[in-house]
């Protein structure tokens, strides 16, 4: 019998997608449904843990579900009792029925797919090599799966923490650092083993259960052969989606562990305003709140950690009036996050005792503390309702919950860090607000829960040239925002290192192209993370990166938002856009910034001279040097000379690149003046794994994106796309602005635009709409540059003839 199709217009444009050949404009025509997957399938974008009865195929004690062409889900249970609840990994089951067929032959199942084709020896027991296995294929890839094969080239993802690491070395047991597998292989399949995984009920705030015991088997295998964007994006539609983070998380973060005053804090503020860079968050570690340090008598007799890490009150010694200073956070639109180390529980001396231990029936007469219990709803409501909204309704935006492996919980399985994660994300979006937490990274399924702090790393170079590595790979797992401590956290061996101007430059440099800049390290005098205290060169080095970064504001957005459509994360391995190329998998030092950028940050040291040289491999195709618009040709190694206030960034030719002003004080700033900068190119299409063909025609396009910014509308396609494209021919070349009329709270009506266009013959005249603009040629660049004046957003054309 064959399943039907719920969508049958959908149905027929993935056919039409599958029937084409090559593989360029198969993915090309893969990109563009996925708003249409996401827009008319809003289903797929919720907590729906149930699958769509018509993909499941039942034989005794097995079940298998068909849940895309590439994903299986393969169940086993002596009972034949299924679960249908979501697991901690998998949340969203519910989608489109793929087009499937099952037959019987000598006693085996078969289930055939366009893909692959699932045998199964009926009435045969639990799955094993004998009497299980998935033949797949596709254009590239034809291979042979049974249970309890070995992934030897799985592509790995990430891990919790880089804490103590220096390099790839971890300097607490003195060995490399185990990095997790991830949902891509080279060997085309990847299983999840999701058995012992705990559940999430049914509850209107879902709640994690222990899985009923017994021998059950709860399998998913992704076939994709070398088709990884497909595998994301399937993984993130079961998985659930990369959540995009608020609009300021893009911007600066300032942090360091210190014990900073109130007036300390003012004072940064008023220095980062004064030197002209921009500021979004200030992040307050833990001496905000009592610690041993100040209270040794209370720690020492109330605390069975006296080290005063937990902690709920406000230190009043560095914070005199704690609700004034949040109103003045609040009247100078910086978000403020705080940290929390959380696992000691509440104890006695903390303002909200008596009201916390009354609430969760301890008796106060006997100073004993309330025991941390996250997956306690009780607790958890009560964590929240007594200790934390309190201070949210005061003025603090979000929470950095820090080290968090002490203690551990109640329910077999559960992930401390994780729950935690879960906890604090669903708390913040159950009230309307688009969630934001800063954590370690807690297992498969955490990229729900954004935003990641990798930890407490080494100051070193070494330390410095792998972390845009980890970065990237962490996409594999859906991971897309790690927040690094910029600069390093600490060195206790090398003075040289935590003190180089050059390696802190270098680590900005590297941060204004990663996911989430944010300085910081320990408390230690010896280290310096204010910018305009470093030597001039490398101050306005510095400066410049990060203005470079706001500049780029919309482009960055745009892609978070291109991720929580795809399952692509911002920063990702050059092997997610050349997977047939053997050379892509070994360029650790080089990522993709978003669809249309090349970053390969310098993390060497230029040992006293003026510039250090790059080496930084173009796939096929035409790219732009992004420092001065220079072309370069790809399919090869290109070494440039770099002097210390420059990135090797390039940009793939066919791109438009959205700006903003670089003089904008924060990220939620009015973008009433937008800056598109075309970088014409050729059409270049996939003819075979191997062969290029170009169609010169110096096109250009970009999609840019749009909302509020501070909820979850997004989720419900409240927002805005504006369309930008460039076309030439022998006598008008065209630049057209097509906003898909949608609109949202807070939109921009009216904006200004400055068009430069890279690498174009002189214009002799330029209209918009008929009427004439001021535009202005460069003969040295060659590029032509046209301003428009304010005018309300709607379509329009610009022709230069």
């Amino acid at each position: 019998m064959e399943s039907k199709n719920e969508n049958r217009e959908l149905a027929l444009l993935f056919y039409l997608v599958k029937q084409n050949q090559t593989m360029a404009l198969r993915r090309r025509y893969f990109l563009l449904i996925i708003s249409l997957l996401s827009y008319a399938f809003s289903f797929a974008q919720q907590y729906d843990p149930k699958s769509n009865p018509a993909a499941a195929v039942i034989s005794g004690k097995a079940r298998f579900t068909i849940l895309t062409d590439h994903v299986v889900r393969m169940e086993y249970t002596n009972d034949s009792t299924f679960t249908d609840q979501a697991t901690l990994t998998f949340v969203n089951r519910h989608l489109p029925a793929p087009v499937y067929q099952v037959s019987e032959n000598n006693g085996w199942l078969i289930i055939k797919t366009e893909y692959r084709i699932l045998h199964y020896l009926k009435n045969s027991g639990p799955f094993t090599t004998h009497n299980l296995y998935i033949e797949y294929h596709d254009s590239s890839h034809i291979f042979t799966w049974r249970p309890g094969m070995k992934d030897k080239k799985n592509l790995k993802g990430t891990t919790r923490t880089l804490d103590g690491v220096i390099g790839k070395l971890n300097l607490y047991n003195m060995r490399k650092i185990n990095i997790e597998d991830g949902m891509l292989s080279r060997s085309g399949w990847t299983v999840v083993d999701d058995s012992q995984r705990p559940l999430f009920d049914n509850s209107d705030w879902p709640w994690v259960q222990a899985r009923n015991g017994g021998d059950i088997q709860d399998l998913y295998f992704f076939g994709y052969g070398s088709d990884y964007k497909a595998a994301l994006y399937d993984f993130t539609q079961i998985a659930g989606k990369i959540s995009m983070p608020p609009k300021f998380a893009f911007g600066i973060w300032y942090s360091r562990y210190w014990e900073y005053t109130e007036q300390d804090f003012k004072q940064i503020v008023a220095d980062y305003e004064h030197n002209n860079i921009p500021l979004d968050v200030l992040v307050i570690d833990m001496d905000w709140h009592l610690t041993a340090k100040y209270s040794p008598e209370i720690f020492n007799r109330y605390t069975p950690k006296p080290d005063g890490w937990t902690g709920f009150t406000w230190e009043k010694k560095l914070f005199p009036d704690y609700k004034e200073f949040l109103a003045w956070t609040d009247a100078q639109k910086l978000q403020t996050c705080m940290n929390l180390h959380p696992a000691s529980g509440v104890q006695q001396h903390e303002a909200a005792y008596p009201a916390f231990a009354k609430a969760m029936g301890v008796d106060t007469a006997t100073h004993a503390a309330v025991k941390f219990d996250i997956t306690n709803k009780k607790f958890a409501q009560n964590y929240f309702d007594i200790l934390l909204h309190p201070y949210e309704k005061d003025g603090v935006d979000f929470w950095w919950l820090d080290w968090q492996q002490w203690g551990g919980t109640n329910i077999k399985g559960v992930n401390p860090t994780f729950y935690l994660n879960y906890v604090h994300f669903s708390d913040m979006q159950r009230r309307g607000k688009r969630p934001l937490i800063f954590h370690r990274w807690g297992g498969l399924g955490n990229h729900r829960y954004e935003i990641g702090f990798s930890g407490d790393c080494i100051i070193n170079w070494k330390s410095l040239n792998y972390q845009p590595e980890f970065t990237a790979k962490a996409a594999n797992v859906g991971f897309g925002y790690w927040s690094h401590d910029i600069g390093g956290h600490m060195n206790p061996i090398s003075k040289k290192d935590k003190q180089d101007p050059e390696l802190f430059t270098r680590w900005v440099e590297w941060g204004a192209f990663s996911p989430i800049f944010r300085t910081h390290a320990t408390k230690d005098p010896g280290i310096e993370r204010r910018i305009w205290l470093y030597p001039d060169a490398d101050f306005k080095a510095m400066r410049k990166a990060l203005q470079q970064r706001y500049a780029l504001f919309p482009y960055i957005y745009t892609m978070s938002r291109y991720a929580y459509d795809s399952g692509i994360s911002i920063v990702h391995p050059m092997y997610y856009e050349y997977p047939d190329l053997d050379k892509a998998y070994h360029l650790e030092h080089q990522y993709f910034f978003g669809n249309n950028m090349i970053v390969a940050p310098i993390t060497k040291s230029m040992h006293g001279k003026d510039s250090i040289s790059q080496t930084v491999w173009l796939p096929y195709g035409e790219w732009y040097d992004f420092r001065n618009n220079a072309p370069l040709v790809g399919d090869k190694e290109v070494t440039i000379n770099y002097s210390l206030d420059e990135i090797p960034v390039f940009v793939k030719a066919g791109s438009i690149i959205p700006m903003q002003t670089a003089k904008l004080r924060m990220t939620g700033s009015v973008m009433d003046t937008l800056i598109l900068t075309v970088y014409p190119g050729s059409t270049l299409v996939q003819e075979t794994p191997h062969k290029y063909t170009y169609i010169v025609n110096d096109h250009a396009d970009f999609s840019m994106y749009e909302d509020e910014g501070n909820n979850e509308d997004y989720r419900k396609d409240i927002c805005s796309f504006t369309k930008f494209t460039y076309q030439t021919d022998k006598t008008v070349n065209k630049f057209t602005i097509h906003p898909d009329g949608k609109t949202f709270p807070g939109q921009v009506t009216e904006r200004c635009y400055e068009i430069r266009i890279v690498l174009s013959d002189k214009p002799t005249k330029v209209t918009m709409n008929g009427k004439a603009l001021d535009w202005s040629y460069d003969d040295k660049s060659r590029v032509t540059t046209i301003k428009t004046a304010k005018e309300k957003i709607a379509s329009a054309t610009i022709e230069m003839q």
